[in-house]
């Protein structure tokens, strides 16, 4: 048997395996992940086509409570398949041209980020399955392709963590959409959105520029 020096085993035939324990991550590191997921998303969902379907749920059902379940289920899903997909990618393209477009996708939503969102024909036709599966389905679907999924999987893309970019993302549309379940257009009157269209733009302009000077 060799020495494992802590990062062997013994299990292996005919000597040690090579066996190397994952670096544990810092918790500053995720932190950052987490709060700037959280705040990004929950910027770039104000008026978003995904914060105007859950205005037309609350319309249409009156049960805000099983919309935000609804939206809290589909949103976990949808976003970690997302998450999951830019952490894949950064560890199979660890390169330098990988990170170039990280940093052009994080400057395209900046200029996405201000172009304002509209829930087309198609979205406004609700399947007749119950509030809860509707509400699934429904914002599984529409948030596919949207900003706030293309940002989560370039948030981790840059930070390669799955749990925290997931959760802060997650806290992020639940964060945007609770008041637009309990207050409908109202919220959309209230809110200046070409300020906060503005504020998401300089974040995602600021992501991307950090990306373009710092290694991911």
């Amino acid at each position: 048997m060799g020495e494992t020096n802590g990062i062997g085993s013994p299990l292996g035939l005919g000597g040690e395996t090579d066996v190397r324990w994952k670096k544990p991550p810092d918790p500053e590191t995720t932190m950052e992940a987490f709060t700037t997921s959280t705040a990004i998303v929950t910027l770039a969902e104000m008026g978003d086509k995904t914060q105007l379907l859950a205005i037309l749920l609350a319309t249409r059902f009156h049960r805000p409570v099983l919309i935000m379940l609804g939206i809290l289920l589909a949103t976990v899903a949808n976003h970690f398949l997302a998450t999951l997909v830019g952490t894949q990618a950064a560890a199979l393209l660890n390169a330098d041209w990988f990170r170039y477009l990280i940093a052009l996708s994080f400057l395209a939503m900046a200029v996405w980020a201000l172009i304002p969102d509209r829930l087309d024909d198609a979205a406004q036709t609700l399947a007749p399955y119950g509030v809860l599966l509707t509400t699934i389905i429904a914002f599984f679907w529409v948030e596919m392709g949207d900003k706030t999924q293309i940002a989560t999987i370039a948030l981790g893309a840059r930070f390669q963590d799955l749990w925290f970019v997931t959760a802060g993302t997650t806290i992020g549309m639940m964060l945007a959409n609770a008041p637009a379940i309990f207050l409908g257009h109202r919220l959309l009157a209230f809110l200046p959105l070409r300020t906060i269209r503005a504020i998401a733009a300089g974040l995602f302009l600021a992501m991307g520029i950090g990306v373009l000077w710092s290694p991911m």
